[in-house]
């Protein structure tokens, strides 16, 4: 009897060469990670295809659009797993058509990894398309451009027969590409952006610069709920947040308020280069669009770009309002960005930002205060929230992650 499982697709994986089983075992991490709530039994590599298996009724179905979420995962088919045996292939063939939908024409493609099977692929197609031409007299065979088409791959002792796919986020899969931090808000820009990193592979560590004290902490909340949203698919082990409301007071009184914006954001920089060089991460992310506020201009950019060593990636550089607004529905966080939130973006906000900052100009309100005080005071009061369980943790102070940081350097010791 046919039971039911998933063939996970993948593209871009499959042009890695020599590397291209360090990727495929990666996908296989995530697709076990983003799956615990499942009962998997196997994740096995079988032909350039991944294929997940699993131990209770009915769970392939309910699988298959997460499975579709995960980066790296170019498309995800919900298969009939069926032994060689003609009877077995030829009626999962005509179940697999009737799950399709609505159809009208149709064609079979069969492939074989490997030529042990006596019969060929051609010979796969003309069985299973005659035994489809029985089952359903009034549809028409169409080999270009059919409605529905079934596809037969005769792998190693089994046979996988699906007519049934979801197209996939794509990318690469997330482990594969490092690790970065990224400066989140309960905005809908900085969770796309998020999204964009996770997709090319990286592991993203969100940083959340809150408006506390001087704001309450529902923002902190939301970028929690984005984070949750996110999962399983893209896993984000830990949030850093960090109370910024005090120190952008003491920015507001002593630099030009035209250049406010400026400061807020090189001191922001600066506090998660820190972080980064903590967690062993590579880069910084902004969900920063070319001109789409003051701050996002060239040249003030560039006036905060100058305060770290480290690369500063904007997937969202060239897209469009509307651009991100779309992608961040279709990974659903839209709904919950559109929520209001007070946070440090919209806190001292000036009446005239600076759009073309002067870099003599910036420099000079830099020293206006004691920055590197300001930075040291903020990395040390950092928190953080850990997803590891479901139940939201109390923020812990940096101070204790120190703490721990000094005793696992003196137990390698």
């Amino acid at each position: 009897m046919a039971s039911r499982v998933c063939l996970v697709h993948y593209h871009e994986i499959g042009l890695k060469g020599k590397n291209r089983t360090r990727f495929e075992r990666v996908l296989m991490d995530s697709l076990k990670a983003a799956l615990a709530a499942f009962s998997v039994s196997c994740v096995t590599r079988i032909s350039g295809h991944i294929l997940v298996t699993f131990s209770t009724k009915g769970e392939a179905e309910r699988a298959m659009p997460l499975i579709a979420q995960v980066p790296g995962v170019a498309r995800c088919s919900l298969a009939f797993h069926t032994n060689r045996e003609p009877d077995e292939y030829c009626r999962a063939a005509i179940d697999a058509l009737a799950e399709f939908g609505p159809f009208e024409t149709f064609k079979v493609a069969a492939r074989r990894s490997n030529t042990d099977y006596e019969l060929t692929s051609m010979d796969l197609n003309r069985q299973v398309g005659e035994a489809l031409c029985l089952a359903y007299p009034e549809k028409k065979v169409q080999m270009r451009e059919p409605d529905a088409c079934v596809h037969v791959l005769v792998v190693q002792g089994s046979v996988y027969v699906y007519a049934r796919s979801m197209r996939g986020v794509g990318g690469l899969p997330q482990g594969s590409a490092g690790k970065v931090v990224t400066l989140l808000s309960s905005g809908i820009d900085s969770p796309v952006a998020t999204w964009q990193l996770a997709r090319r592979g990286a592991v993203v560590v969100p940083i959340h610069f809150s408006g506390r004290p001087q704001t309450a902490d529902t923002s902190e909340y939301l970028c929690r709920d984005i984070i949750e949203q996110l999962a399983p698919a893209v896993q984000i082990g830990r949030m850093y947040v960090v109370p910024f409301g005090d120190c952008q007071r003491e920015i507001s009184m002593k630099t030009p308020s035209d250049l406010r914006v400026i400061m807020y954001r090189r001191v922001m920089y600066s506090v998660a280069e820190r972080i980064a060089r903590l967690e062993g991460a590579k880069a910084i992310v902004t969900g920063e669009s070319l001109g789409q506020v003051a701050s996002q201009t060239l040249e003030n950019i560039m006036a905060v770009n100058e305060v770290v060593d480290i690369p500063v990636f904007r997937p969202l550089i060239g897209s469009d309002k509307q651009e991100i607004i779309e992608r961040a529905k279709q990974i659903g966080t839209y709904e919950i960005s559109c929520e209001t939130a007070p946070d440090c973006c919209t806190l001292f906000m000036p009446r005239r930002p600076e759009t073309h900052a002067k870099l003599d100009e910036v420099h000079e309100a830099w020293e206006m205060f004691d920055h590197e005080a300001m930075i040291d005071y903020l990395v040390s009061h950092v928190e953080y929230v850990d997803f590891e369980a479901p139940v939201y943790k109390r923020p812990r102070c940096m101070r204790e992650r120190h703490s721990e940081i000094e005793i696992r350097h003196q137990a390698a010791e």
